[in-house]
């Protein structure tokens, strides 16, 4: 028999110890999904972030006209934006001037004229030799010193990059070539670029050759991809994790798989990759200007697992064999000794008549503790309405009249601007609307007005959502309601409304409130299917027994009258002292007229 004890209990350890082993690596895959969701969230933040950086430079070519765009004004406002500080990974910000093969001669006269009184640059001369229908020449580069080989390198000369550059002015939008760019002064580095199109001041291009006429240039940026990457990969850097970036073709036309484009970064130059059921594997997209990247996660499983986790099979193994011997051993004693149990038998029926009078204590000491823990959670409730309302309200309403004053003073003089604060505007309204039903949630404001006022609303709500028709039918109950009984009542009616609401099949409800004789009195009543006797003890319904208790903890009676298809009464009565009625601060009505 000890035997099968032994064997038993190995089952049990060995089932304990595939169900830890299980939870360890099902851990250990959320968690590296979980890093590689947080590392593909922060790339996408970290080019949002340089893609708005070309959007402001684009914004200071767009605001000046195309001869007041000077070599000074350009370089100022690159020292202003402080790039080693704000955005490291950008290695330069440029200009590149568009002309047509016939506007070439005029245009070098004027960068020569440009030399004559502006020596900072070295000398103007367009890079590859030769002539071509279109240019794109960098003209403007900061920080220059690093630079100045790119200076007068015309765009256009290169295949893709000319594609890309055309595409854009064509349309409007901002692109990339996604040819990644070798950088000579960091080894196994990539550069790459975007570049957004400049046109003459103007409100609106409805046509491609609207758009080739009024171009000058494109504003572009050139940034260090390693350096991205790795401020945006943050705390993954901690792990074991290899992160991998490809190009992956443009989104309307992606690579195929089993031609992956050129890499981009790699965390791991040079080593191998982890491989086999040992390994865990995840490519995430990103989008970059158009073009698809494809970021790939590669980390053994064992990166992942904490230092508890290595240890939990075994222990979970161990628990599960000593515990069903423990079991089994106990099992053994119980069987070999019946005459001992029948003395503990006649023993525990002592006691049991002893443990009778304290279940009864007890049960009067969790019906008590049931009611504080009651007011305690209304009160918290109420509390944490009342804080919602009074801090995140005000400043909510507060923040509201700023932006409704930003939206009356920038409607005629900016009207970007203006859609903008509106759009703020609205989403402000929409805030403080979530923020209104929250509290209504938690404690309806209106139960500061009055019982009468509360039930009111809550019937107004109830007809509005179910469409069901209600009436109310109320007589003076506001005088004399404390806090307590108003909101005990208020969870009464909204529990019965939902049963009604979900099962009732009703559609009529009459809802009647009267106070007479020191006794507050309320009953709901429908026209629906009414309550079969096995849903009263449903397994898992606590709506009619939570109202008879609530009710049951004020003193009060609670009756529920129901036959099948002949609909449901709730009626309930409770003692009532006298205490008048809380008014509204100003603050609260100016809060719920928003």
């Amino acid at each position: 028999m000890w035997w099968t004890g032994v064997l038993l209990s190995l089952c049990v350890g060995s089932g304990f110890f595939a169900l830890a082993d299980n939870t360890v690596e099902s851990e250990a895959r959320e968690r590296f999904r979980h890093l590689a969701r947080n590392a593909q969230f922060n790339i996408d933040a970290s080019i949002k972030a340089y893609t708005e950086v070309l959007r402001g430079t684009a914004s200071h070519f767009q605001a000046e006209s195309p001869e007041h765009l000077t070599r000074e004004s350009f370089h100022r406002y690159v020292q202003g934006l402080d790039l080693a500080h704000n955005f490291p990974a950008v290695d330069s910000i440029n200009f590149a001037a568009y002309f047509t093969d016939a506007e070439r001669a005029a245009h070098e006269a004027q960068m020569h004229a440009i030399e004559r009184t502006d020596h900072s640059y070295p000398e103007y001369q367009i890079k590859p030799a030769g002539h071509r229908r279109e240019y794109a020449v960098l003209t403007m580069i900061e920080p220059l010193d690093q630079f100045s080989n790119r200076y007068g390198f015309d765009l256009a000369s290169i295949p893709k990059a000319a594609e890309a550059l055309f595409a854009a002015r064509d349309s409007g939008n901002m692109s990339s070539s996604g040819q990644p760019i070798p950088l000579r002064r960091y080894p196994n580095d990539i550069g790459m670029g975007m570049r957004i199109p400049i046109y003459r001041k103007k409100q609106h291009y409805s046509s491609v050759e609207e758009r080739r006429e009024a171009c000058i240039g494109w504003a572009g940026l050139g940034f260090n991809v390693q350096k991205l990457i790795n401020g945006a990969l943050g705390d993954m850097s901690e792990h074991e994790v290899r992160v991998m970036l490809r190009d992956g073709g443009l989104v309307s036309a992606p690579l195929p798989a089993s031609q992956p484009g050129p890499m981009l970064f790699d965390s791991h130059v040079g080593m191998p990759l982890p491989t086999g059921e040992t390994s865990l594997a995840l490519t995430l997209p990103i989008q970059f200007n158009g073009r698809l990247w494809q970021a790939s996660f590669v980390s053994p499983r064992s990166a992942m697992y904490s230092h508890f986790d290595a240890y939990l099979p075994a222990m979970a193994a161990s628990v599960g064999f000593g515990a069903s011997m423990l079991i089994y051993a106990l099992f053994m004693i119980l069987a070999s000794s019946r005459r001992r149990a029948l003395r503990m038998a006649r023993s525990m029926t002592r006691e049991l008549r002893d443990s009778k009078s304290k279940l009864q204590l007890s049960h009067h000491r969790l019906r008590r503790l049931a009611a504080h823990a009651d007011q305690i959670k209304e009160a918290e409730r109420k509390r944490i309405a009342r804080e919602i309302h009074d801090d995140l309200g005000q400043n909510l309403l507060v923040l509201r009249i700023e932006v409704d004053i930003l939206v009356t003073r920038t409607a005629q003089r900016h009207p970007r601007l203006h859609a903008r604060a509106q759009a703020t505007l609205r989403q402000i309204d929409e805030t403080i609307r979530s923020v209104r039903h929250i509290i209504n949630d938690l404690r309806p404001t209106v139960l500061d007005l009055g019982l009468g006022a509360a039930v009111e609303w809550q019937v107004a709500q109830f007809r509005q959502r179910s469409g069901i028709d209600c009436e109310l039918v109320e007589h003076g109950v506001d005088v004399g309601v404390d806090d307590h009984c108003a909101t005990a009542l208020f969870r009464v009616l909204q529990e019965s409304l939902s049963n009604i609401y979900q099962h009732a099949h009703a559609s009529m409800v009459r809802v009647e409130l009267r106070r007479a004789a020191g006794m507050l009195r309320m009953s709901i009543s429908d026209n629906g299917v009414g309550i079969r006797s096995e849903g009263r003890n449903k397994t898992g319904s606590f709506g009619l027994v939570g109202i008879e208790e609530r009710v049951s903890l004020l003193g009060g009676h609670c009756s529920i009258i129901s036959n099948p298809d002949s609909g449901t009464t709730i009626a309930v009565s409770i003692p009532v002292g006298l205490r008048p009625d809380a008014i509204p601060r100003t603050s609260e009505l100016l809060w719920d007229q928003i």
